[in-house]
């Protein structure tokens, strides 16, 4: 089970103020949607504000074990999602939306790369991300050791909690939102659980085209 959805708006609230703090004296503000003259996504952007406080350096593990870094991961757009490969229902349909709306886009000769970063390392080795992103078009998997999770949770300020006692089914709450990542930009936007595939796949080509 995820985050229940009190919990959640709580991290949206917690989300927008961490965004709104970070529109004073950033170099890469974005306004609000009125009145934003400088801003080239204006007109793609699908919540209130938007900043570059999200994101950060990363060093992981991909599926084939290969360490990894967010420049090398993030070098063309993603849709980057945290979550959990035994998560019972939410992880995967959203993996599923976000590589569909990768497919969408690539159909239009646009180049985006879905990525899901576990937040549970103690069960998603090399190995089992490996099986479970063959399982959806396009996912790039990653994990790595709990420090490291623990450091790219942070930069994208996502909450997530393993529980103190850990049987063999176990569940983590987490947030359950997508980033959209630009090579050049940085954090762009995000997406909420009722964000369809279309929807992601238009936001995000527009972003594309005004980059």
């Amino acid at each position: 089970m995820t985050v229940t959805e009190a919990h959640m708006s709580k991290i949206y609230v917690g989300v927008g103020v961490i965004i709104l703090a970070g529109l004073v004296g950033s170099p890469l503000i974005y306004k609000a949607l009125q009145g934003r003259g400088g801003d080239a996504f204006a007109d793609c952007r699908g919540a209130a504000v938007a900043g570059g406080q999200i994101g950060g350096p990363f060093s992981l593990v991909d599926s084939t074990g290969a360490a990894v870094t967010d420049t090398t991961v993030l070098a063309k757009p993603s849709l980057v999602y945290f979550g959990y490969a035994s998560c019972p229902d939410v992880c995967p349909l959203d993996n599923a939306r976000n590589a569909e709306a990768a497919d969408i886009l690539a159909k239009k000769g646009l180049d985006v790369n879905p990525v899901f970063i576990s937040v549970d390392p103690a069960r998603d080795t090399p190995a089992v991300l490996a099986d479970y992103v063959s399982n959806f078009s396009h996912l790039t998997g990653l994990t790595g050791t709990e420090a490291q999770v623990a450091a790219a949770a942070k930069a994208y300020k996502v909450y997530y909690q393993l529980p103190e006692k850990r049987d063999a089914g176990y569940t983590v709450d987490h947030t359950t939102m997508t980033y959209l990542m630009l090579p050049k930009t940085g954090f762009a936007d995000f997406f909420q659980r009722d964000a369809t595939a279309q929807e992601i796949a238009d936001r995000t080509a527009c972003f594309l085209k005004a980059s």
